[in-house]
């Protein structure tokens, strides 16, 4: 599908045409530039490869700055390939936000939060064991039982428990166009995108 690289600047709130308190956030969708064309000829496959955020040539490998100066456009920072672009694209054009239409729905990638060590309440969203009176001491935020004693005696493969949180690739479906501003690439989502502020995201249709 064809889509964009960007980066999250933030969450504000918009009104609708009946007056409704939208949360949404805003993106600095591209400009990106294509980087490289593949074709069933000469890949086995079509698609589009983009590039967006510049960088600097001296933290980059060699091998990169090649494909860049091949392309005849300046060192990037991400890269990404995508297909279905309706108009024709050739190497080195640029692809802003206006390939987005407001009203439409689109989906956002990007790499969430880290959180830590965290509990299962937080972590998996258990409602926790008992109750905080009649003589309970120190278990209200415990998972409870994890498994049988005599049989199977073991704790299955996939079991919800304590571990690390976020700082992992996470997807948001079905996010609707409020905005799109072609002047200065930006499209504002309704409702949040993965990651903090300042990081890249992937925005397809």
């Amino acid at each position: 599908m064809p889509g964009l690289i960007g980066k999250k600047i933030g969450m504000t709130s918009l009104f609708d045409e009946n007056g409704k308190n939208l949360p949404c956030t805003v993106i600095e969708a591209g400009p990106c530039v294509v980087s490289q064309v593949k074709t069933t000829e000469t890949d086995g496959y079509n698609a589009i490869q983009i590039a967006y955020g510049d960088r600097s040539e001296k933290n980059v490998a060699q091998q990169q700055i090649g494909h860049f100066k091949k392309a005849g456009v300046p060192v990037k920072h991400r890269i990404i390939e995508v297909d279905g672009f309706d108009n024709e694209v050739k190497l080195g054009d640029e692809v802003s936000v206006d390939i987005f239409i407001e009203g439409e729905f689109v989906d956002v990638t990007g790499t969430s939060k880290g959180k830590g060590f965290q509990g299962v309440v937080k972590r998996h969203g258990f409602g926790g064991v008992g109750q905080s009176t009649h003589g309970q001491h120190n278990r209200l935020r415990a998972p409870g039982s994890i498994g049988a004693g005599s049989d199977p005696s073991r704790v299955f493969k996939g079991m919800k428990m304590a571990g690390r949180m976020g700082g992992a690739r996470t997807m948001i479906e079905n996010l609707r166009v409020i905005k799109v501003d072609k002047e200065n690439n930006l499209l504002v989502v309704k409702g949040s995108v993965p990651g903090a502020k300042n990081s890249y995201v992937i925005i397809t249709k």
